[in-house]
Formats: C-alpha cells, structure tokens, sequence
C-alpha cells in the first residue's frame, strides 16, 4: 500500500508518505509557510522514495475541521495530485487523526476554532487502531460540551487554550489530557489507508473540506 497525505488544518502542516506500514514524513510550522513548502516536500518525500504520483494507491488529505487556509490547501493539492494520475482521494477527518494518534481506547477530541469556541468529536473502540466516532465533528463554546458516558483520554489543542475549564467541567470523567497534539499526515495516511481497503475513496472532484462552521470572522458588528 502506497499513500500520499496532506494535513494542513493547524499552525503544524505536514506531508507523509506511506509505504508498506512504513512512514517518512515532513513538517511544516507556521500557517504562512503551508502553500510555500507542501509540493516541495512532496516532491522531496517521492523522489526520495523514487516513486511517480501514478505509483501510488491514494492521495489522502486531513479534511479538517481546522484553519480554512489550510483545509482548502490540503484538498487543492490533493486533488491536483490525483487529477494528474487518475487517482482516487481519502477524505479524511483531522480529528480523527489526532484520535488515532492518542492511542487509547476512548479518546475525546477537542481542537480550538478560535472565536471562542471548539472543533469536538468522541472516538471509541475496541483497540486504539479501530476507533470510530460516535458523531459527527462539531463546533460548541467550551461551557456547552458534555462527555458521553465513561472516562475518557481529552486531546487536543482545546485543553491547552481552555486549562481550567474543560477538566473542570468534565471531572473525573476526563482521565488525562494530551493538549500537545494536533493533526498529522501520517495518521491521515494510515487512515488513508483503510479508507483504500474498504474502497471509500472519492474522485478528485468529489472531495471537500469539512468546515462544522461556515463563519471564520466575527461581523463588525459581533467585534467586542
């Protein structure tokens, strides 16, 4: 199995290429140097592996929710990606990625979305490998969060804007946090992956940020 990724929904984009279970991967901080350095790390991590685009199975892209910027970049390149090698896309989730990163059974995921509020969905499984959310991403203030039911591993960068209020709100049912992560391609590469096994992918033209929320400004007249 061969996967291409992008994942571009933070101030920490990366691209990652998947071969065969084994991961090489780069990253890119500073939202502003996104669009600057993704095709040239892309270029670098195929030519490194001497492969052409046509050799690969998929081109995955961390479809968000995350910094629209960023979304739309991942899916652009992508889809140019594809275009050009007749391939299919993996859509996938940026917060299931950092869920599968977490590596625990019951994973709530939170991710800041700025204007108060945050990007949220819960993920359980079996293993840390088969989690599978229990919902659709959503955006809420961090007062109107609720857990579901059971203890849970918090993630995300929501536990390091919000330190007091999302542990004090959720209690004992939040075991720890892991506020330093944030999406990676290479999670969205292996998750890529699987999407390729049970033929799910998209046709480049088909594929789309997931954006939870249309507004990415307050209005003037919304501005404190």
């Amino acid at each position: 199995m061969k996967i291409l990724a992008i994942e571009a929904s933070s101030e920490q984009a990366s691209v990652a290429l998947l071969i065969d279970g084994a991961i090489f991967s780069r990253r890119i901080d500073g939202a502003t140097n996104h669009s600057q350095t993704v095709l040239r790390d892309v270029r670098n991590l195929l030519a490194e592996a001497g492969l052409p685009v046509s050799a690969l199975d998929a081109v995955a892209f961390g479809a968000g929710p995350g910094a629209f910027t960023g979304l739309r970049l991942a899916c652009g390149v992508a889809q140019g990606l594809a275009l050009g090698a007749d391939l299919g896309i993996a859509v996938v989730g940026s917060l299931d990625a950092i869920a599968l990163q977490a590596q625990a059974p019951r994973v709530f995921v939170a991710t800041d979305a700025r204007m108060g509020e945050l990007y949220y969905a819960a993920f359980e499984g079996d293993q840390a490998d088969s989690l599978q959310a229990l919902g659709p991403a959503r955006c809420a203030l961090p007062a109107a969060l609720e857990l579901p039911p059971g203890q849970w591993l918090g993630a995300g960068s929501a536990f390091r804007v919000w330190p007091d209020v999302l542990p004090l709100r959720f209690g004992d049912q939040l075991l720890r946090c892991r506020d330093d992560l944030c999406a990676r391609a290479d999670e969205v590469a292996v998750l890529g992956a699987r999407l390729v096994r049970e033929q799910r992918l998209l046709a480049p033209e088909l594929a789309a940020p997931l954006y939870v929320r249309d507004k990415v400004a307050f209005p003037t007249a919304e501005r404190p």
